[in-house]
């Protein structure tokens, strides 16, 4: 089936009329096997897809948008090609809840780093397509929101948010600020931290797995 994302697929070992849809979401240099290894721990009843990024890096390797350096080392993300697989997320879904027995009703993004960063984007422009966010050592980046988010309603949206307390790579200031932003918006939020560096602690997966039965 040729969708718009290369991607991996566990269809529900309980087959209902319609079953709800997990899509995960990797992180900048990895690959759709990465967080496909959740897979066999999260609920049975899920349709649970692991979509590979659009930008190849190198053999193996694939990003949802270019991290460029300046002279001086500063870091900056190249927000066009964020913005772009922001939507190219949203037309997956779209795809996926056509090809299967999708309850469109029922859609959680889980977003590591890069991919949790595009998880919020997606889920705040296109509220109506994603229910549900877990947004693991990621920040929010309003610059790669649609220009009129604001007019969206979010009743329906719920956020979990982790981070590690010693995160080498996205500081926890960052992901901090999430919170705040999404109070402000009436969104149904949680944020943990965890005393880890840039990955999932045990007890992190148990939170957020917790939270999705819930």
């Amino acid at each position: 089936m040729n969708l718009s994302l290369e991607y991996l697929i566990r269809e529900p070992k309980t087959k209902l009329d319609k079953n709800p849809l997990l899509v995960l979401i990797h992180g900048y240099g990895s690959n759709e096997q990465d967080l496909f290894s959740f897979a066999s721990e999260l609920p049975d009843e899920y349709y649970i897809v692991s979509a590979r990024a659009p930008y190849d890096i190198q053999y193996g390797s694939y990003a949802w948008y270019a991290i460029n350096f300046d002279a001086d080392q500063n870091k900056f993300s190249d927000n066009d090609q964020a913005r772009s697989s922001r939507d190219l997320i949203a037309q997956f879904i779209e795809e996926l809840t056509a090809n299967y027995r999708i309850d469109s009703e029922n859609i959680t993004l889980i977003g590591f780093s890069q991919g949790a960063i595009l998880s919020y984007a997606v889920a705040l422009s296109h509220p109506e397509k994603v229910q549900k966010v877990v947004a693991l050592s990621g920040y929010l980046n309003t610059e790669i929101l649609e220009e009129n988010y604001l007019k969206n309603s979010f009743s329906n949206l719920k956020i979990f948010a982790a981070h590690g307390t010693v995160d080498q790579v996205i500081p926890v200031e960052w992901a901090r600020k999430a919170k705040p932003f999404l109070d402000n918006l009436g969104i149904n939020s949680i944020y943990k931290e965890y005393p880890i560096g840039h990955g999932v602690a045990p007890q992190e997966f148990n939170d957020f797995k917790n939270w999705l039965l819930d």
